[in-house]
C-alpha cells in the first residue's frame, strides 16, 4: 500500500521544552491514522509542521512524496488542515466564509460540491448566518466543509472533536469515514481514547514521545495484564484500600469504577473481602488502559 504521509526522526523544540523528540510513524493510502494523547502531548506541534507552518530542528517529513520544509509552497495547495481552535471568519456567513476558502485555491464551490455535500448539507438551512453565531458542532461542520473544498489530497485535522457534544462527536467520525469510502487520506488527532476505535490505525503519543503504532484491535490485545473492576459505596476508600495491597500494581479511576491491575497473586475474593461493599470482577482492557499501562511502564 502507498505510503501518504511518512515521518521520519521529527524534533521540536521550544527553548528547553521538547516539545516532539524523534517521532516517527507513516500514514498509508486511504486510511483514518488516530494520532492519541492527552493535551500538551505534541500533537498541535506535529500538525503545524506537517501543514508547513512551522519547521522541525530535525528530521524529515514528507507528504504524497513532497518535504513539507522544501516543499511548502506546493504541499499547501495539496493538504486540507482544520486547525484545533475554531480559525474562520466569525463575521461573515457560512455560504462568504466558503466561497472565501474555495477563491483562495481557485476553484469555486459548486465544482467541489459533491465532496463536501454530506457535511454541508445541516449547514444549507442557514447560508446567510455569521460563523460565529453557530454552535460547536456546526462550526465543526463548516471548517471541515472549507478544508475539504478545494478537494485535497490529505486532511489534517486536529483535534477537530474538542468541546462538541455526544452526538455531533460522533456524527463527525461518520463524515469521516464517508470520507474514506471516497479514497481520502485522513490524520486525525484527538485526546478522546474511546475515537482510536473509529480509527484505520493509531498512534500514541506522550511528551512528545511515540509510545505504540498499529491497529486499534491489536494493540488492546497486547495489553497483557490482570485488569479487574472494582466498584464500593466508598469509591474513594475503596481505591487507597486497593492500592496498599501488595498484589495490585496500579489502580485508577475509569468511569463509574476503578479498574485494577494485578499480579498473579491477586485473589479477587480475598479483596472483597477486606473493604465493605467491595465488588470486584473482570474487566476488559481498551485504549485507555493501554494508554496508563504504556505511561507507566515509560516512567
Amino acid at each position: 500500500m502507498t505510503t501518504a504521509i511518512n515521518i521520519a526522526g521529527i524534533t521540536k523544540r521550544y527553548g528547553t521544552l521538547t516539545a516532539l523528540d524523534d517521532v516517527s510513524f507513516s500514514v498509508r493510502e486511504g486510511e483514518i491514522f488516530g494520532l492519541i494523547g492527552p493535551d500538551g502531548a505534541g500533537k498541535s506541534t506535529l500538525y503545524r509542521i506537517l501543514a508547513t507552518l512551522l519547521p522541525p530542528d530535525s528530521g524529515k517529513a514528507e507528504i504524497l512524496g513532497l518535504d513539507v520544509v522544501k516543499d511548502f509552497k506546493k504541499l499547501r495547495t495539496l493538504i486540507g488542515y482544520m486547525p484545533e481552535r475554531f480559525s474562520l471568519y466569525p463575521d461573515l456567513t457560512v455560504r462568504e466564509n466558503l466561497e472565501f476558502f474555495a477563491s483562495i485555491f481557485g476553484v469555486t464551490v459548486e465544482e467541489n460540491y459533491d465532496l463536501i455535500a454530506p457535511v454541508f448539507s445541516q449547514l444549507e438551512r442557514f447560508p446567510n448566518r455569521r460563523a460565529g453565531r453557530l454552535s460547536g458542532g456546526m462550526k465543526q461542520k463548516l471548517a471541515l466543509s472549507c478544508a475539504l473544498i478545494h478537494r485535497p489530497g490529505i486532511l489534517l485535522l486536529d483535534e477537530p472533536t474538542t468541546g462538541v457534544d455526544a452526538v455531533s462527536r460522533s456524527e463527525f467520525w461518520d463524515m469521516l469515514a464517508t470520507l474514506r469510502e471516497k479514497g481520502m487520506t485522513i490524520l486525525v488527532s484527538t485526546s478522546y481514547m474511546d475515537e482510536a476505535t473509529r480509527c484505520d490505525r493509531i498512534a500514541m503519543i506522550n511528551d512528545g514521545r511515540i509510545l505504540e503504532t498499529d491497529t486499534p484491535q491489536r494493540l488492546v490485545e497486547g495489553i497483557g495484564e490482570n485488569l479487574y473492576n472494582a466498584t464500593a459505596p466508598d469509591m474513594f476508600g475503596l481505591l487507597g484500600y486497593l492500592r496498599s495491597l501488595p498484589c495490585v500494581t496500579d489502580c485508577y479511576t475509569f468511569g463509574a469504577t476503578l479498574h485494577i491491575v494485578a499480579g498473579d497473586g491477586f485473589r479477587p475474593q480475598e479483596a472483597e473481602s477486606g473493604f465493605p461493599g467491595a465488588r470486584i470482577y473482570p474487566a476488559k482492557g481498551d485504549i485507555e488502559d493501554l494508554f496508563i499501562k504504556l505511561t507507566r511502564d515509560e516512567h
